[in-house]
């Protein structure tokens, strides 16, 4: 039951106005793959819906993440009279308050931690609030995503709405979010992936198609393939400074443009790839010099100002697994 959500009841309403009144929308996402997967989402669903969209992935390097006052301003100025923080949002006090006293309408959909002060917005839908007591703290941003949309659907064909998007055909997104967010597969995260596998399966996400495709899957993808092939692919374009590169495709209709942007994905996962073996055997060197000097070292500190800090969380990762 979406309302079960702590604002979803003005989240829908307001979103309601907007369609109703065919407004331009703002979408702030993040730049991993539940970030590209949720603004898809709402572009998808808002787009059908005859509103404009206008999407902003920051880049990791120049913008950092979570919602940033310039970009903000810059949905404004584009004409958007409502602004979705979407994976990301939740902890951006200051900036949120800027923007919210300036009059600009926002709307945090978010799973991140909650602290107990939320932030300014018109209505914060997060299961992850210290007052949320949906008990699905457990979804990550897409899945969130998903409920909100739902509710939304709801509400227009209440109001009479007939011509209404199918949105069991985005399932896709969510579960590929789901597995790529790496969030427990219970309940309704496992509905997620295995309806979502099956939408994928029909291929109907053009741009997703081309991944798998460019990747060289020829068959059908399973959860190993959203995790370790397709997902790290969407993952490259925020990681290697291309933040929007993973929302173009996951939004892109036109089957051309779509092999262009999948062989991108493809070609900055390689360079990827191949940075995260520089640093780690950099960082592996590093390491294996403070053991000489002690060997009853409690924490490895490594740092280099030539690491690009998109890779650095897997390569920590490696060396976790390693000492």
């Amino acid at each position: 039951e979406p309302n079960s959500f702590i604002g979803m009841e003005e989240t829908t309403n307001r979103l309601l106005q907007a369609v109703k009144q065919k407004e331009k929308i703002g979408i702030f996402g993040d730049y991993d793959v539940d970030g590209a997967c949720s603004a898809a989402l709402f572009y998808r669903v808002l787009t059908f819906l005859g509103c404009s969209v206008d999407i902003h992935i920051p880049d990791r390097f120049s913008e950092g993440y979570g919602p940033n006052i310039e970009a903000l301003h810059r949905l404004r100025d584009n004409n958007a009279t409502l602004v979705l923080t979407l994976d990301c949002g939740i902890t951006a006090h200051e900036t949120l308050e800027v923007v919210h006293d300036e009059g600009l309408d926002i709307i945090v959909i978010d799973h991140h931690l909650a602290g107990p002060a939320l932030p300014k917005a018109l209505a914060i839908v997060n299961p992850n609030r210290l007052d949320d007591q949906s008990g699905f703290g457990y979804l990550c941003a897409s899945g969130v995503c998903f409920i909100t949309c739902v509710s939304l659907i709801r509400a227009l064909r209440q109001s009479g709405h007939t011509d209404l998007p199918d949105l069991l055909s985005v399932l896709d997104l969510v579960g590929i979010a789901t597995l790529c967010d790496v969030v427990p597969v219970k309940n309704l995260n496992r509905a997620f992936i295995r309806q979502g596998l099956k939408v994928m399966r029909h291929r109907q996400n053009t741009g997703l198609a081309a991944l798998a495709d460019v990747a060289g899957l020829d068959k059908a993808v399973g959860e190993y393939e959203c995790s370790f092939v397709l997902g790290p692919r969407i993952n490259a374009a925020g990681r290697m400074g291309k933040s929007d590169i993973g929302v173009k495709l996951l939004i892109e209709q036109e089957h051309e443009k779509s092999v262009s942007l999948a062989i991108h994905l493809d070609e900055l996962n390689k360079q990827r790839r191949a940075i995260e073996q520089e640093i780690t055997e950099d960082a592996i060197k590093q390491a294996e010099v403070q053991l000489r000097q002690n060997p009853d070292l409690l924490a490895l500190v490594i740092a280099n100002t030539n690491y690009n800090e998109g890779v650095l969380g897997i390569v920590a990762g490696r060396l976790k697994e390693i000492y």
